[in-house]
């Protein structure tokens, strides 16, 4: 297992992965303030051409370098809100 990183180093296109291991998309966007070291949460993409969905920072459990790890398993991230 890596080492976990920093939110602040998270880039578009991270893997984002739920509780029971299946992939649920990667990520669009961060959203926070960096020099407040505020983490708000993920804007995180289904698919190309698929919705968004919003995950608060609360949700996130660990991440490391290019995956981020969530604490929701992928039903319950199914119905978090469409951004």
């Amino acid at each position: 297992m890596a080492d976990p990183v920093s939110w602040k180093v998270v880039e578009s296109g991270w893997e984002v992965v739920a509780s029971d291991g299946d992939s649920v998309g990667t990520v669009r966007e961060v959203l926070g303030d960096a020099e407040a070291d505020i983490f708000s949460g993920l804007v995180v993409s289904e698919g190309l051409l698929s919705k968004t969905r919003f995950v608060p920072s609360e949700q996130v459990t660990r991440i490391d370098a290019g995956v981020v790890h969530l604490a929701l398993d992928a039903a319950s991230f199914a119905q978090l809100d469409e951004t």
